[in-house]
């Protein structure tokens, strides 16, 4: 049984459409954030990291000098669930 259900095409759709700075890639959704400075980016992380520490639903982050690429999927599910939809926006929230 999936941890959780997989997003509908249709969901996804209008999922991503609230979130105009991630786009998909397969099972994947993405962003990269641009910061200031190298410890801007680390800071950001940290954050991120608290969040998903919080509900248990962890990005992949990629770390590029003042870029951070956070990738989100539900392994578990083997693809795109409400969980990830909803830690892109706490990503958002934590990088405005």
């Amino acid at each position: 049984m999936p941890y959780a259900p997989l997003l509908t095409e249709a969901e996804l759709t209008e999922g991503l459409a609230a979130l105009p700075e991630w786009r998909r890639e397969g099972d994947t959704i993405l962003r990269t954030v641009r910061c200031a400075s190298f410890p801007e980016a680390i800071a950001l992380v940290t954050r991120v990291a608290d969040a998903a520490e919080a509900v248990d639903h962890h990005p992949d982050i990629l770390i590029n000098w003042r870029r951070v690429t956070f990738t989100l999927t539900t392994h578990a599910a083997d693809g795109l669930t409400a969980k990830d939809l909803g830690m892109a926006a706490t990503i958002d929230e934590l990088a405005a």
